[in-house]
């Protein structure tokens, strides 16, 4: 099974993550929510699989390009 990064596009505070390790993900659902400038901004899954990480908490602030969780394919 290949493993997937997923990737923040903006710096900021992760305010929600409603998918848990283990759970089935489908291209585009959302992994975390990242809050940017006092918007809630999603981060999507690039493609179907399974999260097998993930590398972020809420209140964890990020930095752009920042890998947050993995998914295996």
């Amino acid at each position: 099974m290949p493993e997937i990064k997923i990737v923040t596009e903006v710096a900021g505070r992760i305010c929600a993550t409603p998918v848990q390790v283990g759970g089935t993900v489908v291209d585009g659902d959302e992994i975390v929510f990242v809050e940017a400038m006092k918007m809630e901004i999603p981060v999507p899954a690039p493609a179907s699989g399974t999260l097998t990480s993930l590398l972020v908490k809420i209140d964890d602030l990020v930095a752009e390009g920042q890998t947050i969780a993995i998914v295996a394919s």
